[in-house]
């Protein structure tokens, strides 16, 4: 019990701060690009029960964690934004779409230059606060690479929607719907059903894995510990 609940000590404030810093990104840019909807209902905010989602933020990550997955997937509410209030819809969706993984990244970095500074506290958090801030790095890495699938409703998803040409863009924005269920099918229904036939495909795991171990290298030279 104890060890449980070390285990959720370390991981809830990254997790918290990331996703909150995550949503007010998007609330924040879209408010300074001409969309004020996510300010009137009180989403650009750093007060983190604004963003928490129930079920995706607390139950399902919580689960996951429990249970000892290889990976940790959940969600926040999502921001509203009315694109047609930008003042120019398709160009500014990709800056607001861009500014949730963006933050993570500048939250990832900001957790490595901290970690210089863990010696400053007691032996007996030494330990406490690396933990924080190691956690923070990997949680903040991996909502940036996951967002950054190019399907929608994924920010990747709109990203690309904002920049590939307008026949295929508009193909794309057609997934919006079915988006989510694609990535749950790609990440945790797949693999499942790959390991019940003895094959392993976890390619979408797999990629997720890579890339934030490539990006958590990145951010430990960068911030001076390699």
């Amino acid at each position: 019990m104890s060890q449980t609940l070390y285990q959720i000590s370390i991981w809830l404030l990254p997790v918290l701060i990331a996703i909150t810093f995550h949503e007010a990104a998007h609330g924040y840019v879209a408010w300074k690009l001409g969309d004020d909807t996510a300010k009137n209902e009180g989403r650009v905010t750093f007060q983190p029960f604004r963003h928490v989602d129930t079920w995706g933020t607390v139950i399902i990550p919580g689960s996951l964690l429990m249970m000892g997955t290889p990976f940790i997937f959940g969600w926040a509410k999502p921001v509203p934004v009315d694109f047609a209030k930008l003042k120019n819809p398709r160009r500014d969706m990709v800056w607001v779409a861009a500014a949730g993984p963006g933050i993570n990244i500048a939250l990832a970095l900001a957790s490595g230059f901290l970690l210089h500074f863990v010696s400053f506290f007691q032996a007996t958090g030494n330990a406490w606060v690396f933990a924080n801030l190691y956690n923070s790095i990997q949680v903040n890495l991996l909502l940036a690479v996951l967002n950054m699938i190019p399907i929608p409703p994924l920010d990747g998803g709109r990203v690309a929607v904002g920049l590939l040409p307008w026949q295929l863009a508009v193909l794309l924005a057609r997934l919006e719907r079915i988006g989510i269920y694609i990535v749950i099918f790609l990440l945790i229904i797949l693999p499942y059903a790959g390991q019940k036939m003895g094959l392993n495909l976890d390619f979408l795991v797999w990629f997720i894995g890579s890339s934030v171990k490539t990006l958590s290298h990145f951010v430990l030279v960068a911030t001076g510990h390699i």
